[in-house]
């Protein structure tokens, strides 16, 4: 994948750039393998709002991805790889042997016509889904697993990869993106190499109205509120809240710990931002 600077013709596409979509191959999704996606507004079952700051947007079509990868010793070609409106990566179209078509994601370097499987004896290839245990140290993974036959949860958006660093006993230690190294059972699956579509982060939005497309609405500060709206709003002229950072609801907002999960805490083994 490249990516194409927008000729600065006025001030929205002076900083805009896209994707060339060098690597898709197809225009339309197979239409068995996508369903319906409704759209909430940030909204609960109730009405209320829930998530700020969405609505709007471009109407989407979900691909269902196979994250299980739960179809073992069956070789599958690569088809088609495509464009998926609702992540970063792309999705690759996969024929299997006995005429079964899924998608998954696209780890780099998978071409149409390559052969990819699953299963506990298959080789160790780029898009190809195994357990921890029969992969070598230092391989690069992605769209792992937490738990046992629930499917790839880490490691799944574009440009990702983790890193297989030991094995002790039942347990696996991968080093995650963010720079966690965390305990996994060694019979969770993973598939080999790192997701593919890497320049996705160096694209620029360039304009507030290509947000919008994507359903992202103005996100405004609380010093900008009024005081009825947000703890750090009011004041006369432009204030700095004069208070440290809090959200709507008075939670501090920078360096206040809200992780509550001590059911795994012993899984990790290095956190992210530990020095």
């Amino acid at each position: 994948m490249g990516i194409k600077q927008i000729r600065p013709i006025n001030s929205s596409s002076r900083f805009q750039s896209r994707a060339t979509f060098e690597e898709v191959t197809a225009s339309a999704p197979q239409k068995r393998l996508t369903r319906g996606k409704t759209r909430t507004g940030g909204r609960n079952n109730r009405g209320q709002l829930t998530s700020w700051w969405r609505g709007g947007g471009h109407k989407r079509r979900y691909r269902v991805i196979d994250f299980k990868r739960d179809k073992r010793d069956v070789p599958a070609t690569v088809a088609t790889i495509e464009y998926d409106p609702n992540r970063s990566s792309r999705i690759a179209l996969l024929h299997y042997a006995d005429g079964e078509k899924r998608y998954i994601l696209a780890p780099l370097g998978l071409k149409v016509g390559d052969t990819v499987a699953a299963g506990d004896a298959v080789e160790v290839n780029v898009g190809n889904a195994l357990p921890l245990r029969r992969i070598p140290l230092g391989t690069a993974i992605h769209n792992l697993e937490l738990r046992l036959g629930k499917g790839g949860q880490l490691v799944r958006s574009a440009g990702a990869g983790a890193q297989l660093m030991a094995k002790e006993g039942e347990y696996a230690q991968v080093k995650l993106p963010s720079g966690e190294v965390r305990r996994i059972h060694i019979d969770c699956y993973a598939t080999v190499g790192q997701v593919g579509n890497l320049e996705h982060e160096n694209v620029s939005i360039g304009k507030a109205g290509r947000n919008r497309w994507k359903g992202k609405k103005p996100h405004n500060r609380g010093v900008s509120m009024n005081p009825v709206d947000h703890p750090m709003g009011g004041g006369e002229g432009k204030t700095s809240g004069g208070r440290h950072p809090v959200s709507p609801w008075g939670w501090k907002t920078k360096g206040y710990k809200t992780r509550n999960n001590k059911r795994t805490d012993a899984m990790i083994v290095r956190r992210r931002n530990q020095k």
